[in-house]
């Protein structure tokens, strides 16, 4: 069995790597996409977060988000144009450093997804196409129990995997894990899933997981 830093380590190195070599869409969409296409995948992604968070945002009362794995930070950015309040992070120095770069309104820092520690609870958590590309399970289950953590009563988690009832490898960097695996850590811990909102993007099967904390 590989050793889980090596693999964590490989991963890091990929990941800068391809946020160094790509622009700012493809480095954390969908590579095999030409720009107008990554431009259609992300616009519908971002639609569908913003339904799915709701209007209730504005200057006086916005909602405190945090987006988990933020890449190049697209939708941080998208995110606070909306009148969200956004931190930010990812453990890409590359990709973090481009999204410093473009400003937008959040604040972006360099962690991972177990590591990241918050004074205050958010509204929503966000954590989109990043934890199927966790392979080790006990650092995928850290993450999950680190970000479930952060989410106040009564808000959001929302994570992107397939709508599966079972574990469906990809190559030699994705794992799609079955609903039943994230139901399994995250409703002890008071979450329980509302919804699940497709991409409907293409022959692309996953979607928007959300969870709601209820205590």
């Amino acid at each position: 069995m590989p050793d889980p830093a090596t693999v964590t380590d490989r991963t890091r190195a990929y990941w800068d790597t391809r946020h160094r070599e790509h622009d700012d869409l493809a480095s954390g969409g969908h590579i095999g996409l030409d720009r107008a296409g990554n431009e259609i995948f992300y616009a519908l992604r971002l639609g569908a977060l913003l339904d799915l968070t709701g209007d209730l945002s504005g200057p006086e009362a916005p909602l405190f988000v945090l987006d988990a794995g933020c890449g190049k930070g697209h939708f941080a950015r998208g995110l606070a144009r909306c009148g969200h309040r956004v931190d930010a992070f990812d453990t890409s120095e590359e990709a973090v450093a481009h999204a410093r770069a473009e400003g937008g309104g959040p604040r972006y820092a360099v962690a991972a997804l177990d590591q990241w520690r918050s004074a205050w609870p958010y509204d929503v958590v966000l954590c989109v196409d990043v934890l199927f590309h966790v392979l080790d399970d006990a650092e995928w289950a850290r993450a999950l129990h680190n970000l479930a953590s952060l989410v106040r009563i009564t808000g959001q988690l929302i994570v992107t995997d397939e709508n599966t009832r079972h574990r469906v490898p990809r190559g030699g960097y994705i794992v799609h894990r079955p609903l039943a695996e994230y139901r399994a850590h995250l409703e002890p811990l008071g979450l329980r899933h509302t919804a699940f909102r497709p991409y409907g993007f293409r022959e692309n099967e996953v979607g928007f997981h959300v969870f709601t904390r209820s205590r």
